[in-house]
């Protein structure tokens, strides 16, 4: 799979192939996704999700994507960068059924919760996480809060959102933001915990 702008090795685009195959065959059954063509769903699904691939942690990391649906961006950024411990978060079963099945397919370090953090429950979340990412997803800023708690120094948010970023608390500061592929007003937007914990 050749994304514009992204660079994989051959066995990662592989993964990839084999990833959005899955959710080709997973669609009729289990609501993944709305309509869309095939290269729409390349470019707004896998595309805005690798986006944020050169500002993960350049070594293995551990990270948590909440609301993971479809896994994006979680999944395909654990298929990207099977060094990655990563944690999907999706209240779902059968989304969740197909995260584990493309999980063993491709043979990626990931775990799947049930957690439902937008119900203030980020103990629900490992701790120590270098990383937590977040797409259509909106949660109060008290959970915000407790998500960063959950942040070792140093980690990070990175978060797809619209024009308005999120109300997050005042101890998660604004970082970089990037324009999606293709988009006018869709982002990755990267925030940071301020000061110690």
């Amino acid at each position: 799979m050749a994304l514009p702008g992204v660079e994989l090795t051959e066995d990662r685009g592989k993964a990839l192939w084999v990833y959005y195959e899955e959710l080709r065959r997973w669609a009729p059954r289990v609501d993944l996704i709305g309509p869309g063509t095939a290269g729409e769903v390349v470019e707004r699904h896998f595309a805005e999700s690798l986006a944020a691939l050169p500002w993960l942690p350049p070594e293995a990391a551990r990270m948590a994507d909440l609301g993971s649906g479809a896994g994006f961006p979680g999944l395909v950024l654990a298929a990207a960068r099977p060094d990655l411990e990563v944690q999907l978060v999706e209240p779902r079963e059968r989304r969740r059924a197909f995260l584990a099945a493309v999980a063993r397919r491709l043979a990626l370090r990931v775990q799947i919760s049930d957690a439902r953090v937008e119900s203030g429950r980020p103990h629900d979340l490992p701790t120590e996480l270098d990383l937590v990412t977040v797409r259509a997803l909106k949660l109060p800023p008290a959970v915000w809060s407790g998500i960063a708690g959950r942040l070792r120094p140093g980690g990070r948010l990175l978060l797809w959102t619209g024009e308005d970023p999120p109300g997050l608390p005042p101890e998660v500061v604004s970082g970089r933001q990037l324009l999606l592929p293709g988009s006018t007003g869709r982002y990755v937007r990267e925030y940071r915990l301020e000061g110690p914990r």
